[in-house]
């Protein structure tokens, strides 16, 4: 594969530049097994359809083909299961979730780690995605499968962290 190099200037990073050394969405870490792509997330509405709305040149024009997004605000009605279940940037910032490069979050993480970047905080937002299994357990345990009402909250989490929770 031949390397190639991106470059972001957008409203959180500019001349920001990475490489991807990995085919997209191949090659990833063993144990590492997201059930969504970056793209069928966005078309499920996730992070009330704000999160990608300045970045979208970095990234497959496909990926924002059938996404839900909402450039003027973040609109709960937007996502996949219709709520809020994220904390706001200050507070991820705030509990030190944020690796400099990802200023975003993990799912910038996960959208760059899906291109084929590779990078040093690799294990460390893996590690993070692995503790979300939690929340499948407390489904499974809690709730009928398919019932899209029970625990919502906990159901778009999920989603966000690329775990399809339609499916519990």
């Amino acid at each position: 594969m031949t390397t190639r190099i991106v470059c972001v200037n957008d409203r959180m990073q500019s001349n920001y530049r990475y490489a991807l050394t990995a085919p997209a969405g191949k090659n990833f870490h063993p144990g590492f097994t997201p059930d969504l792509t970056p793209a069928e997330m966005l078309a499920l509405g996730v992070f009330g359809g704000k999160y990608m709305t300045d970045c979208q040149e970095e990234f497959p024009a496909e990926w924002f083909a059938r996404a839900r997004l909402c450039p003027e605000r973040h609109d709960p009605a937007l996502n996949c299961f219709g709520v809020l279940a994220s904390q706001p940037l200050p507070e991820w910032i705030r509990r030190g979730w944020i690796y400099h490069e990802d200023p975003r979050g993990w799912f910038q993480w996960y959208c760059r780690y899906f291109l084929g970047r590779r990078c040093p905080d690799d294990d460390r937002q893996i590690s993070r995605w692995r503790a979300m299994r939690r929340h499948v357990t407390q489904l499974t345990t809690h709730c009928q499968p398919g019932d899209a009402a029970c625990r919502p909250r906990q159901r778009q989490a999920l989603l966000q962290w690329a775990y399809d929770s339609r499916k519990l």
